[in-house]
């Protein structure tokens, strides 16, 4: 969808395109529009101990920038991995494009193959827009999402360098920069800080910039409205009190009717009542989470986390080191 939108990496019926040649490592160079900024070490060691042991199962996809210099279009990881193993030679293909072509399609490929950070998804959709002259609407058409999750995206690059940094590096979370976007520079370099020293939550940095902003804080907000919620539900369906039961209305009197000795009632077993329904919250469960995360780190346990979201839901990585 993506390459037939920005015209580039259509078949071509020449087959030597296709071909696998052995190039030397250090004729290579990573391409200067890849739009990953951080690697994780830990995760290039892995592929690399992946590759000595299997073998490289997809060739880099390289370009001849230069005579005998090559760029690189896909496949950076194999790349450093293969460094990591000190090869000589790595198995490339090599393709004939512009520079326009290189850089868009390095583009593309990340962003349908790596898990990148916000900050560099949103990087990379400024740069494919630069690149090609196309609006929001016409990539977001071309990558398969929606006007809006890339409009979303883009508004993060109004945040000032630190705070994209830190996002980068996972000392903070999209939506904690998210709940930045208002503030001016002052405001955001300052916010940061609070965050990151005191660990603030996603909910308590709305709540300190709506302060700042002189707004309703969100969390008494979503108070009010978890509150008026459970209002309508208990008119809907009200529940009686646990092990208590609703008492039968009085049987009409009749004089002409002699009193009968009521009947002796076998024991009835307690009803278990439902309990009110709840009123589900995502965010309460990751604020729980943390909470925990924090309890640990404040009795002496080393624990780093990484967190992200996307429209469906949170994700949150927790590392705990087996040796503290």
């Amino acid at each position: 969808m993506a390459f037939s939108l920005f015209n580039f990496g259509k078949s071509d019926s020449n087959d030597s395109k296709q071909k696998v040649v052995e190039v030397k490592l250090d004729q290579i160079v990573p391409n200067r529009y890849q739009p990953r900024q951080v690697f994780d070490k830990e995760g290039i060691q892995e592929l690399a101990q992946t590759i000595d042991e299997h073998g490289l199962l997809q060739p880099i996809v390289i370009r001849e920038y230069e005579p005998a210099k090559y760029e690189i279009i896909a496949g950076e990881r194999r790349f450093r991995a293969m460094k990591l193993l000190q090869w000589e030679t790595a198995p490339a293909i090599i393709e004939k494009m512009s520079d326009h072509e290189a850089a868009s399609l390095a583009l593309v490929e990340n962003l349908q193959r790596s898990q990148l950070s916000s900050v560099e998804e949103a990087q990379a959709y400024r740069r494919l827009m630069d690149l090609n002259h196309l609006t929001q609407a016409a990539l977001a058409k071309g990558m398969g999402k929606s006007q809006s999750f890339v409009a979303n995206k883009l508004r993060l690059l109004k945040l000032i360098k630190p705070v994209q940094t830190a996002i980068l590096d996972h000392r903070i979370s999209e939506r904690h920069g998210r709940a930045m976007l208002d503030l001016n520079e002052k405001q955001q370099r300052e916010m940061l800080m609070r965050i990151v020293n005191n660990r603030l939550t996603v909910r308590q940095t709305e709540d300190e910039v709506a302060r700042l902003l002189g707004r309703p804080l969100p969390s008494e907000i979503a108070k009010q409205k978890a509150a008026a919620r459970q209002r309508e539900l208990s008119k809907i369906a009200p529940v009686a009190e646990p092990g208590q039961e609703a008492s039968p209305a009085p049987a009409p009197a009749n004089d002409a009717t002699p009193a009968k000795k009521p009947a002796k009632k076998a024991p009835r077993k307690k009803n278990k009542t439902k309990p009110a329904k709840q009123i589900n919250d995502a965010r309460l469960a990751l604020n729980t989470i943390k909470k925990s995360i924090k309890l640990a780190t404040d009795s002496g346990f080393k624990v780093t986390t990484k967190e992200s979201d996307n429209d469906q839901s949170y994700q949150l990585v927790i590392e705990i080191p087996k040796k503290q």
